[in-house]
């Protein structure tokens, strides 16, 4: 499995990392591996598949994450995810939300390396797509070398060979999701370290990454780099993505780029029946930094959320001329 495919990747997002959201970072970057929102098994299998799964083919590559701990739902899950032409299948287990820990899946299935090994071997025998894991470092007072370097072991032994690290542990207890994503400390050296003892794996870093020049300091050391919220709110650096991480001969892609690139989809989708604001609460921070952008985000978040129809494409237009004209 080449390394250049987990180079650059988009983290996945509860509730951001939607289709939409997807296809309007597809619109800076060829390159990057993107995510979707976590999808339990569960849901797969009794839910309405394309709400659930369904993406528009110039998101690829494109990898499904999913939530569960039963071997047989998650390969049930995994194979229909496959058959809905996803690239890669990647086991969620670093959240730490309540919802996920009362079904027993996500961060609380860092103590359950067995488990995780055999929904990784289940789902493997389902398809033919690479199946990967994301983690995190431990899970409360866990010492964390110990727990990431013997969770890592036995869920290679299993088949994986891909691991994207959040390099944080998960606090269950007394920290709220939020907290969990801030407070406890980062260790990119331990992750360093798992992957200079394990040079046959390709290992990731996630957590904490606040820019792009953060993350190319930090890639030498690793497979990838996937950044998420710093890729959500600052998303003008994504079109810096395949020059810099993937080498292309290529010219950056602006925000205003970017913009028209994405701007027929917006139209297809209005056309269809999607309201202006599911598309455009993903670009509240297109513009941060620049002159405009407090009009940007006020006419958008005034204006967006009851625009029905494909003339609300002109308040699109409105925002982005607001921006145009200061920053000529």
């Amino acid at each position: 499995m080449p390394n250049e495919r987990f180079k650059f990747s988009v983290a996945p997002m509860m509730d951001w990392t939607d289709r939409h959201c997807r296809m309007f970072h597809r619109a800076f970057t060829k390159k990057a591996l993107l995510y979707s929102e976590m999808v339990t098994a569960d849901a797969i299998l009794h839910g309405d598949l394309e709400r659930l799964l369904g993406f528009n083919p110039d998101e690829q590559p494109l990898a499904l994450q999913l939530g569960g701990s039963d071997p047989a739902k998650l390969a049930k899950a995994a194979k229909i995810g496959a058959d809905f032409g996803y690239s890669e299948i990647n086991l969620n287990c670093g959240c730490p939300s309540d919802r996920v820990q009362s079904g027993a899946f996500g961060a609380c299935l860092m103590r359950e390396a067995e488990r995780v090994g055999e929904c990784v071997s289940a789902m493997q025998a389902a398809v033919n797509i690479p199946v990967t894991v994301k983690c995190r470092i431990g899970v409360d007072d866990d010492e964390p070398e110990e727990r990431l370097f013997s969770f890592v072991e036995t869920v290679s032994k299993a088949g994986c060979d891909v691991f994207i690290v959040h390099a944080r542990k998960a606090w269950l207890k007394g920290l709220s999701p939020k907290e969990n994503r801030d407070v406890p400390p980062l260790d990119y050296d331990l992750v360093a370290r798992l992957k200079e003892a394990r040079p046959d794996l390709i290992i990731a870093l996630n957590g904490g990454l606040p820019d792009l020049e953060v993350g190319l300091s930090e890639l030498p050391r690793f497979d990838g780099i996937m950044l998420g919220r710093a890729a959500y709110h600052t998303p003008g650096i994504l079109g810096q993505v395949d020059r810099r991480v993937f080498g292309l001969d290529v010219a950056d892609v602006s925000e205003h780029e970017a913009l028209e690139v994405y701007r027929p989809y917006m139209l297809a989708q209005l056309q269809a029946g999607s309201n202006l604001h599911c598309m455009t609460r993903h670009m509240m921070g297109l513009f941060n930094g620049l002159p405009g952008a407090r009009k940007w985000r006020r006419i958008l978040s005034e204006r967006g959320p009851k625009a029905m129809g494909v003339e609300a494409i002109e308040i699109l237009d409105e925002a982005a001329a607001a921006v145009q004209l200061q920053t000529a």
